[in-house]
């Protein structure tokens, strides 16, 4: 059966099986309450847009038929514009596992950090709040995922992914490497290495955020990893409290590269401070 106009419920009326009819309405409510999200969050963005170049509420009211009230909540109730720097609709988090023997036992297996756990909570409430809907998924090793889908956040280092490692390797300006010492963090610009706090005792670490292109190039996922798994909570904690920031910067899809600084305690685990330190870099074309 051909589907009409896209408001038009019809063909769903006239399906004679209840749970196809059912399944059918409930995948239709999702996809509309998607687009509901999505439509808000683009005004809430033309209507700050235009404040800023000057306009007052009631101009804008005016232009859409509405009162100035309507148009002072829609700037203060509306989804967030910064939303869209992890995507839309549904936002999947993907997290590393690696290969961990449980205490008292002699049996080895995949396992995600409990900081990357940690990660994913905090992750998962900012993308709620933003009004996304969100998905866990496990990078088995030996950490081969697809990067080819949408609204994809990956947080999983280079050492546990090959597909990563190699993502990585076009960012020029900052980037993972390793030597006798262990994994450290380099900004090639400016010929600074990050070395983790942590192996020195230190309760703190450095992490790498940016959106990498997905393999298929038709698109881009936002990139999270620590040196340990504690800097990727670190970079979760940095990400709620200058979201706004960054998407000034960066906007839905521009590649970028930073790295953060955090601060922790662990009992209970807890990122006291987060900080940015390194510049926004564009990827070359995305400079303009």
């Amino acid at each position: 059966m051909d589907e009409p106009d896209v408001f038009d419920f019809d063909w769903i009326q006239q399906i004679a099986d209840p749970l196809a009819k059912t399944k059918t309405a409930h995948h239709e409510l999702s996809r509309f309450q998607e687009a509901t999200n999505e439509l808000q969050r683009l005004r809430r963005e033309g209507v700050e847009a235009l404040q800023a170049d000057g306009w007052k509420p009631r101009e804008i009211a005016d232009h859409l038929d509405v009162s100035r009230q309507r148009i002072e909540q829609i700037g203060k109730n509306g989804p967030s514009p910064a939303g869209a720097f992890f995507g839309r609709g549904t936002v999947t988090i993907a997290m590393g596992e690696k290969i961990e023997a449980p205490k008292d036992s002699g049996k080895s297996g995949p396992a995600v950090a409990t900081e990357d756990l940690a990660a994913y909570e905090i992750l998962g409430r900012l993308a709620r709040d933003l009004k996304l809907e969100v998905s866990f998924e496990a990078i088995k090793p030996p950490g081969v995922f697809d990067t080819n889908r949408s609204s994809l956040i990956v947080v999983c280092g280079p050492r546990l992914s090959p597909v990563v490692a190699q993502l990585l390797a076009g960012d020029t300006r900052l980037g993972f490497d390793n030597d006798d010492q262990g994994w450290y963090l380099e900004n090639r610009e400016t010929q600074e290495v990050f070395r983790s706090p942590m192996n020195k005792g230190v309760k703190a670490d450095y992490a790498y955020l940016g959106r990498l292109p997905r393999l298929d190039g038709k698109g881009s996922f936002t990139y999270i990893a620590g040196i340990h798994s504690i800097g990727a909570t670190g970079v979760t904690h940095w990400l709620t409290n200058n979201l706004n920031e960054i998407y000034a910067e960066v906007g839905p899809t521009k590649l970028f590269s930073t790295l953060i600084r955090c601060d922790y305690e662990d009992t209970p685990l807890k990122v006291t401070k987060s900080e940015r330190v390194a510049p926004i870099y564009l990827r070359q074309g995305d400079d303009e």
